[in-house]
């Protein structure tokens, strides 16, 4: 996520009123108890949380003890709070050195893995030597009903594919950033067996290629599927890489079009606003990818506190509210402040769960369906946690009605309205604004829609398995956009995102408070969501559920 304090002076709850209309009170939200959490979360005694590490034990075992105070019942499949996520990590070794050899129009040239290439370690594979002849394909988009059509003509079989990276230039569309990530599976669906991303001048400006060398030599997680395996998205491929201008330049030697000719049609935009679609076409040279892989198994645990709700017929029915506990940790070779401690990232959606959980906790009437509250792992390694949630959890998935994900609130000012991430696809964005509504707060329009957001976090792996989840972030209004900016821009993923920000707790309690209306909305409805009818994620993830109007 996938890619944020006003401290509170006073010491003093904050009691938020009622709607007229919800008979049933509602519960007081504190600032203090919000930031208490917060500030152990994100000490560095923790050092950062990082999956697999003490650090982030101690904070799942923190959040279970919580739970447990708050009146909640474990909710992991064998009666425990923890439901351990078995990982593989993936590294390179120098039994073969990583390298990638391009061959053709009488030349060939090698690089190193982390110079003018990027390859990546197997899961499945100890060696991977894989060569074979290169076809171009455009942005590797195989899905001709959203109007990309990038492999007709082309025979990839026993091949290795050449994608540009990302999605072609026009207005931002969750359905491309979807689309995006299936590139390798699409792939392989046609044949190919190996696959190379080469830059766009877009991609190449918005993420220069210094900054992804650091990353060259670094461990990749996995989650393993329930008979042992590691889940990989696109098994046929056996050899993966990244190169940069300058190496994909050799492996455009001889063709008809040069690379630079093809960046340059990518990167033109018509009237409308769209940018080129480059044709494929089958190159003439050769790529060989070559590195040796070792794994290893480390697990680390989803921690789920359970609400029974009161209602006999909606009891089986679930309102999942999540949220990561992990962040990056330490990074030794870093100068100066060296611990990831993750303040907004996640430890405050973190607190917000643990503070809608201490809510329902002392409801005395619960509401009609269960709730089940969800501190994720391996969120910043790629929704790992969640995606073995999702496709092992612990009720039955057709039982979980909606999901709810808190990541990375930005509780730098006194918000005035929220972002419900992915609330236009489904009847929640209806119940959203119903319920914020309570709060006085307002929902607005995704505000940053370049950032595709509703593709990035971990609530879209239940999307991926028909399920209607948002991700609910404050909103732009009343400084928000300045905010957000500046935490992008300066604290995003870095040691300072820690607690030396001008945190605003009472902003914390009134977005705990907007978020327990949302859940007891959705848990008290005579009907569960819908997915509106005719709407991609619906049709693509859950044909055959009811769908509403859009209204």
């Amino acid at each position: 996520m996938v890619a944020f304090h006003f401290r509170f002076a006073g010491g003093l709850a904050l009691a938020l009123a009622a709607a007229p209309a919800i008979t049933a009170p509602v519960p007081v939200f504190s600032p203090a108890s919000i930031e208490a959490n917060v500030t152990y979360l994100a000490d560095d005694l923790l050092e950062g949380r990082e999956t697999g590490t003490r650090g982030h034990e101690i904070a799942a075992r923190y959040v279970a003890a919580q739970f447990a105070s708050y009146g909640l019942q474990p909710g992991g499949k064998d009666g425990s709070w923890f439901q351990r996520v078995t990982l593989q990590e993936a590294r390179l070794t120098d039994d073969v050195p990583a390298r990638v050899t391009i061959a053709g129009a009488g030349k060939s040239q090698s690089w190193a893995n982390g110079t003018d290439v990027i390859v990546g370690p197997s899961q499945v594979r100890a060696v991977t030597n894989v060569e074979a002849p290169v076809v171009f394909v455009g942005f590797g988009l195989d899905a001709p009903a959203q109007g990309f059509d990038d492999y007709a003509g082309l025979d990839v079989r026993g091949k290795i594919v050449a994608v540009l990276s990302g999605v072609p230039k026009g207005p931002p569309d969750e359905i491309w950033a979807h689309l995006a990530t299936q590139t390798g599976r699409m792939a392989a669906a046609r044949g190919a067996i190996g696959i190379v991303s080469i830059p766009t001048i877009e991609s190449e400006a918005l993420r220069p290629w210094a900054k992804s060398q650091p990353y060259a030599k670094r461990p990749r997680l996995t989650w393993l599927q329930p008979d042992g395996k590691p889940f990989v998205s696109a098994p046929g491929i056996i050899g993966s890489a990244s190169l940069n201008a300058v190496s994909a330049a050799a492996l455009f030697a001889g063709a008809p079009v040069s690379f630079a000719a093809v960046q340059a049609e990518a990167d033109k935009v018509d009237a409308k606003g769209f940018g080129g679609r480059p044709k494929g076409f089958t190159l003439a040279t050769t790529v060989r990818i070559e590195a040796s892989s070792a794994t290893r198994q480390i697990t680390s645990p989803n921690v789920i506190g359970r609400i029974e709700g009161s209602d006999p017929k909606l009891r089986d029915e679930y309102v999942v509210l999540m949220g990561h506990l992990d962040h990056l940790g330490i990074r030794p070779e870093r100068e100066g402040d060296k611990i990831y401690n993750g303040a907004l990232d996640n430890a405050a959606g973190t607190a917000m769960l643990l503070e809608v959980a201490r809510a329902f906790g002392k409801d005395a009437k619960k509401p009609k369906r269960s709730l089940l509250f969800v501190s994720s792992t391996a969120e910043e390694k790629g929704l790992l946690g969640a995606e073995s949630f999702a496709n092992d959890p612990s009720v039955p998935i057709g039982s979980i009605v909606s999901v709810v994900d808190l990541d990375q609130p930005m509780l730098l000012y006194d918000f005035t309205d929220v972002i419900a991430f992915g609330g236009d696809h489904s009847t929640m964005g209806t119940i959203i604004a119903r319920a914020a509504a309570q709060a006085g707060v307002k929902v607005a329009v995704d505000p940053m829609p370049a950032q595709t957001i509703f593709v990035r976090s971990d609530h879209y792996t239940f999307v991926k398995r028909g399920v209607p989840a948002v991700m609910l972030a404050t909103g732009y209004a009343n400084g928000g956009e300045a905010a957000w900016t500046k935490f992008l821009s300066t604290n995003y993923h870095q040691p300072s995102d820690d607690l030396s920000q001008p945190i605003n707790w009472a902003a914390g309690a009134k977005f705990a408070q907007v978020n327990y209306l949302i859940a007891r909305d959705i848990a008290n409805a005579p009907e569960r969501p819908r997915w509106y009818a005719g709407d991609y994620f619906g049709t693509t993830f859950a044909p055959d559920a009811p769908t509403a109007k859009r209204p």
